[in-house]
C-alpha cells in the first residue's frame, strides 16, 4: 500500500497523525548484525481507541512502519465493524423481544404448556 493510500484511508476512518504514538525496540530473529544494532521494531498505538500493532517483519524499519500502520488501520476499521454488526444485533433482539406472537402461536404454546403440566401432575406420588 502506498503512502497515499494509508493517508486517504485514515482520512477515511477519522484518525489523526497526532493520536498515533509510535516506539521502537530491537527486533528478533533473523538479520544479523542490523537485527541486533538497530531498533527496527516497530509499536504503534492509537491513543484514542487503545487498539496496539507491533511489526518486526523486514529488517528495514521504514518498511516496519509502513506495515504497522496498515496493520493498525485494518485494525481499527474491523473493531468498529465489530461494534456496529453488537449494535446491531441487540437493537435486533430488543425489537424480536418486544414484538407479539401471533394469535395461534400463542394458542400453540399454551396448549404445549397444558400437556406439560399435566404430564407432571401424573407423576406425583400417589397417597393411600
Amino acid at each position: 500500500m502506498a503512502e497515499r493510500e494509508i493517508k486517504s484511508r485514515m482520512n477515511q476512518l477519522g484518525i489523526r497523525e497526532a493520536d498515533l504514538h509510535e516506539t521502537f525496540a530491537r527486533s528478533s530473529g533473523p538479520g544479523g548484525q542490523n537485527v541486533n544494532k538497530v531498533a527496527t521494531a516497530v509499536t504503534l498505538r492509537h491513543s484514542p481507541s487503545g487498539i496496539s500493532v507491533t511489526v518486526q517483519d523486514s529488517r528495514s524499519q521504514a518498511m516496519n512502519r509502513k506495515l504497522a500502520r496498515e496493520r493498525l488501520l485494518d485494525a481499527i476499521e474491523s473493531a468498529r465493524q465489530e461494534r456496529r454488526a453488537a449494535e446491531i444485533a441487540a437493537r435486533e433482539k430488543v425489537r424480536r423481544q418486544k414484538s407479539l406472537r401471533p394469535a395461534a402461536l400463542k394458542r400453540k404454546i399454551l396448549e404445549s404448556k397444558r400437556k406439560r403440566g399435566e404430564l407432571k401432575k401424573r407423576r406425583a406420588k400417589v397417597q393411600l
